[in-house]
């Protein structure tokens, strides 16, 4: 007869078919009251910390429990061990610590998975309660997560590398476990520059981007860049609200900006922008938008992290997939989501859009939906801040995308869910002709006839 069985399976049998110790029956042997499954669950826990004290002494592990007593040693065990603790564990097999979470979301298309999961129930699914609330911006975003009133938000991409090494910021070890969205952000010029599509005829000009570290803003001085401009000398650039931007451009405070939609497509929409390019054509795949929480509640809410990790996970999923689009976008239009027109945001969620320019244009991967965080982006942008100033010295590439973005656990987490992660987390990007190895980090960020570094 074997030795080893199911422990949670009432006929299990410890150790001998013949002993009749609290060890290996459950109870004592002159309670004759049936087993539950959570009382088996307290004696199985009790016997294997037994097990572990007497190790295969069964002769000895059995006189010692007919000399105290199963109540004894159960006291004499929690005396000195968590036993309540233990035993709770065990039965609640990844109980979520905490299920009533504030989520921060700016209102772009970017967040849409973190955005959707609410009224389309991805946290309900996980066992989640999740106010998903508007930030006005980035700043506010960043602050409110590194002052704990919010459990987990929407940021950049490049934000938690940001935060965690201090740049910007009070250094704090931010987790980034997903990429929200690739793509999806344009160049919008004011309408008067219809004339203008060259960039060598930008000089002077006034841009605005939701933020200073963001994909925006190195997408931008990348893009002026590669056609003969300094982005810190020949135009400016400003950091402006997302939902600010088309006001400004209006009222001609800026003559353009690299942005996160529906704002591009807004300016259309009111008729004060065209759409000069998408950004897929400086890099076709590039990130944007994450899903981030800081290091200590990912630690402190292990459960809980993971289940808010698995819903946007699968969100961002049901997000890639087009006959999706138009569902999403009448669910995450209304005025407590994105505050937008729903054909707004379908001409950007769908890729058939108006550009301004009297053309109607289909792109159907103008914004994409993938989580996997590759630590190759995390490298590129690393690169770009080293390139233009905002962090100094030596960097240690390699070290600091693979603390902070979790590739590893995105790939566990879509597998669990039954889809099929990358089998590496590195791999070449071609930005406007040229091309990245994440191997040669260094050497890139100091290759660029204009820049820093």
């Amino acid at each position: 007869m074997s030795m080893f069985r199911n422990p949670f399976d009432p006929n299990t049998q410890l150790h001998s078919s013949s002993c009749t110790c609290v060890t290996c029956t459950g109870k004592a042997a002159s309670d004759d009251t049936p087993q539950t499954e959570e009382g088996l669950v307290d004696r199985v826990v009790e016997s294997a910390l037994v097990r572990g004290l007497f190790g295969h002494h069964d002769e000895a592990r059995r006189q010692f429990l007919r000399y105290v007593g199963g109540g004894t040693l159960a006291a004499a065990l929690g005396s000195v061990l968590p036993l309540a603790a233990v035993k709770a564990a065990v039965k609640d097999g990844g109980k979520l610590e905490k299920t009533k979470l504030k989520v921060g979301f700016v209102p772009i298309t970017c967040a849409t998975p973190i955005i959707m999961a609410h009224p389309m129930g991805f946290y309900a699914k996980y066992g989640l309660d999740v106010d998903v609330i508007k930030t006005a911006g980035w700043a506010v975003a960043r602050d409110k997560s590194i002052n704990k009133e919010y459990d987990a938000s929407h940021m950049l991409t490049p934000m938690p590398l940001a935060i965690s090494m201090g740049a910007g910021s009070t250094a704090t070890p931010f987790f980034m476990p997903a990429v929200e969205n690739i793509n999806g952000q344009a160049i919008t010029l004011h309408i008067k520059h219809k004339d203008k599509r060259d960039p060598k005829q930008w000089k002077g000009f006034k841009f605005a981007v939701p933020f200073e570290y963001s994909m925006h803003n190195f997408l931008l001085r990348y893009y002026v860049a590669e056609h003969g401009l300094d982005p810190d000398k020949d135009i400016q650039i400003r950091v402006v609200p997302p939902p600010e931007m088309v006001a400004n451009l209006r009222a001609d405070n800026v003559d353009g900006y690299l942005a996160p939609d529906p704002f591009n497509q807004r300016a259309v929409y009111e008729k004060v922008g065209f759409i000069h390019l998408l950004t897929k054509e400086i890099w076709d795949g590039h990130p944007c938008c994450a899903f981030a929480a800081s290091e200590e509640f990912a630690k402190t809410y292990p459960n809980t992290f993971g289940a808010l990790f698995k819903s946007i996970v699968d969100a961002t999923h049901y997000s890639s997939k087009q006959e999706h689009r138009a569902e999403i976008a009448k669910a995450i239009s209304p005025k407590n989501y994105l505050n937008q027109p729903e054909t707004v945001v379908a001409q950007v969620l769908t890729g058939r859009y108006a550009d301004g320019l009297g053309n109607i244009k289909d792109v159907p991967d103008r914004i994409d939906f993938n989580p996997f965080p590759w630590h190759s982006m995390a490298v590129w942008i690393l690169t770009q801040m080293k390139r233009w100033g905002y962090v100094k010295g030596d960097v240690n590439y390699k070290q600091i995308a693979e603390q902070v973005y979790l590739a590893s656990e995105c790939g566990k987490v879509m597998k669990e869910l039954g889809y099929t992660p990358p089998a590496t987390t590195y791999q070449n990007y071609t930005v406007m002709g040229k091309v990245f190895d994440p191997s040669k980090a260094e050497a890139y960020a100091k290759s660029f006839k204009i820049g820093r570094a």
